[in-house]
Parts: C-alpha cells; sequence; structure tokens
C-alpha cells in the first residue's frame, strides 16, 4: 500500500473512531459515544463485500473499490474497521462486527480541498453520499436523495455529532472543520411497541 492511501486510511481511522480510545471523562463533555459502539448495536444483514457488490451494479460511473483492513492494534471495540479510497479526497470506511463481517456503521468521509477544485470535489462528495441514501433507501429517486445529504450536511454543520432517525436508519453527521466531514448510515434497532401503546 503506497504512503499516500496508508495516510488518508490512517486519517479516515481516526474519523470513525467513534472517541472510542479518549478518556472517559472527556468522552461525556465532549459528544455522546457512537452507537455503533454501543453492546447489541445493531448490524446491516450484510456483509461489505455483498453491499459493495450490489452497490457498483447500481452505480457504475460512482465505483467503489475493495474495502482494505484498517491496523488499529489499540481498538478495544471488538469491530473491524476497513477503508476504500475513491480519491485522493474522499473515502468510504466502515466497521464490522467480528466473526460475522456484518456491517455496523458504513460511512463517508470528504476531506475538504481549498481553490478552484473544491466545489467539484465538493460536488462528488455530494453524488457519492446521495447515491449511498439511494442505496438503503431505494424509494428515493436522485433529487430526493441528495435533497436528504445536503439537509443533513446543514444539520450537521460546525457540529460534531449529529443524529437523525428514518425509519430504520440512523444518519449521523460529524463535522471536524477542515479534518473532514462524515456521513455515515447505521441500522436502527426496532423494538416493537408494546400492546397497549398500539392503540
Amino acid at each position: 500500500m503506497n504512503n499516500l492511501l496508508r495516510t488518508g486510511l490512517i486519517a479516515v481511522s481516526i474519523l470513525i473512531s467513534g472517541l472510542c480510545h479518549a478518556d472517559p471523562q472527556e468522552q461525556s463533555a465532549q459528544m455522546p459515544m457512537a452507537a455503533y459502539l454501543l453492546t447489541g448495536a445493531p448490524t446491516f444483514d450484510m456483509t461489505i463485500g455483498q453491499f459493495r457488490e450490489k452497490y457498483n451494479a447500481s452505480n457504475p460511473s460512482l465505483p467503489l473499490s475493495e474495502y482494505r483492513a484498517i491496523d488499529n492494534r489499540s481498538d478495544k471495540s471488538n469491530l473491524t474497521r476497513a477503508a476504500s479510497k475513491i480519491n485522493e479526497n474522499l473515502y468510504s470506511s466502515t466497521a464490522l462486527e467480528r466473526g460475522t463481517g456484518k456491517i455496523k456503521t458504513l460511512q463517508i468521509t470528504w476531506l475538504p480541498v481549498q481553490g478552484p477544485e473544491q466545489k467539484t470535489a465538493y460536488d462528488k462528495a455530494l453524488a457519492y453520499m446521495a447515491a449511498f441514501v439511494r442505496y438503503f433507501e431505494p424509494m428515493l429517486n436522485e433529487e430526493q436523495s441528495l435533497n436528504r445529504v445536503t439537509t443533513l450536511l446543514a444539520e450537521g454543520k460546525g457540529q460534531r455529532y449529529v443524529a437523525k432517525n428514518e425509519g430504520a436508519l440512523r444518519y449521523v453527521v460529524a463535522d471536524n472543520g477542515e479534518k473532514g466531514i462524515t456521513l455515515a448510515i447505521e441500522p436502527l434497532k426496532l423494538v416493537l411497541a408494546p400492546d397497549n401503546q398500539t392503540k
């Protein structure tokens, strides 16, 4: 793996760590622990390989390369982390349940660029984010999924962590300014309402 890719994957690893390595007192002062790190957090019923195969078949103009494992020996979360480089400033990353390889969280991170390339790079990031949304909400068309993404990013602008539930999905936006903006998609554990609440 070349040094540039390794550096990018390390940056993504830091972004997706969910503060799981932070001091607990610092953690509570900064923001809540990422939901996918909690005991019993649900998984999508697919591996990252299954996701990538179906995603690439549906989005040939926005392809994903193979996800590569991120070596993080200090990670005590019992998750396997992996990332896929899309280009120099755009990455997808994931945290997988050890043993099954099922997806706990699927993330896409844009590392902002300055200068004349910024708008093109940002538009590409939005296109990928919208494609991820359409994968998990196939009833949305291209315009609707783009609107969903721009609304989520607007709500999360300048915030370290903002979560919004949509049906069986949780969308999380983490805006770390120049260090990157991440959109995560995670499954929600659906709980049936008791009989006395279903009137």
